[in-house]
């Protein structure tokens, strides 16, 4: 892994003045560079091939260069290349996954946010000794396969965008379904609305909703359009759809706005408050943008199934701001709060704060 140390002696040779923020073109590039753009910076665009087309029909929020590779592998040959260009990587959920968590984890490039982070988040076990160390309310886990006695959520580990997970009703069900070469985690299935809960902590900022250190902003929310998992049931009832040989999938194609009854904002305050106050104790800190995966039940509970510590592809349907974000600027998205972030930090001389 790339050090702090290298990263700091990196950035002395920046031109802080003309800082390039890239990205992978994919996942929330889109609004990513729409955003580094009306604050100001050059943005620059990481695909595999060819530039791909439909940026052409989307100006305002297409890079203002390309840097094409041979395959994800090859953004580790193309470092120097990006440092001479002042570059800034902004991760995202495609960009961890494609390239890899190891071999991000050694990218010669200053990038956005605390790449410790990955040890925990990647890790379901790690991820979940993280929550429940923040008081945070889980699904039940479920050890051995043989104690399932009811639904449980089947999860292999990494960012998958639902690819592959699965629910099983019984031992025997597990077995037909599961890979057993990959790592899984199984969890009770809890019984409520999904809501995707998208923060953005800063260390820099001391106003707002304040924490131990620097403070906490709810920007968005969301829930997941999930392949045949949200429609599979009008075609009959569980058991036809099982005679048929037909199963839920949950791969996600797309994504919805919600708002929360505004009596639970301060529950939803408090879980985000935790998550990154138990992440400074551990490891440093998440910095920047994470999204809370979370069941609402009819008791008015919130409960976490899982957490991503970056941009989440459901901020994708507020480019020019949310129900939430419109209370603190207008036309915010979580995009431009994160160019707003890195904006900031060279204002006031604090980039190394935020940049691993």
């Amino acid at each position: 892994m790339i050090t702090k140390e290298q990263v700091l002696g990196i950035l002395k040779n920046y031109d802080l003045e003309s800082l390039t923020i890239a990205t992978v073109c994919s996942h929330s590039s889109l609004q990513i560079f729409d955003g580094a753009r009306k604050e100001g910076f050059k943005t620059l665009g990481i695909c595999v091939g060819k530039p791909p087309k439909f940026y052409e029909a989307f100006p305002k929020a297409k890079p203002d260069e390309f840097l094409v590779v041979e395959n994800y592998g090859d953004i580790m040959n193309k470092a120097k290349e990006l440092r001479e260009k002042n570059t800034i990587i902004i991760p995202h959920g495609s960009f961890v996954a494609y390239l890899g968590s190891d071999k991000f984890m050694e990218l010669e490039v200053p990038t956005f946010g605390n790449r410790g982070v990955l040890e925990w988040e990647s890790d379901r076990d790690k991820e979940r000794e993280w929550l429940l160390g923040a008081g945070i309310h889980m699904p039940k886990k479920i050890s051995d396969p043989k104690d399932i006695n009811g639904p449980v959520m089947v999860k292999y580990d990494g960012a998958r965008g639902g690819k592959g997970f699965f629910v099983a009703k019984t031992y025997e069900e597990f077995q037909k379904l599961i890979d057993p070469t990959q790592k899984y985690t199984i969890q009770e299935f809890i019984t409520g609305t999904r809501y995707y809960l998208h923060y953005f902590y800063s260390p820099l900022h001391e106003d707002g909703y304040t924490l131990s250190k620097g403070n906490l902003q709810l920007l968005s929310m969301d829930r997941r359009v999930e392949s045949n998992a949200d429609e599979i049931f009008r075609l009959g009832s569980p058991r036809e759809l099982l005679k048929a040989g037909i199963r839920p999938s949950y791969v996600v194609t797309g994504n919805v706005p919600l708002v929360a009854r505004e009596s639970l904002l301060p529950l939803i305050f408090s879980l985000g408050e935790r998550v990154v106050e138990e992440s400074l104790g551990l490891f440093g800190g998440m910095i920047g943008p994470f999204c809370l995966e979370t069941v609402f039940t009819d008791e008015l509970e919130i409960k976490v199934f899982e957490i991503s510590a970056r941009i989440v592809a459901g901020t994708n349907i507020y480019p020019t701001g949310s129900p939430y974000s419109d209370f603190i600027q207008e036309d915010l998205s979580t995009g431009r709060r994160l160019a707003q972030e890195i904006k900031y930090a060279v204002e006031t001389g604090s980039l190394d704060e935020i940049i691993s």
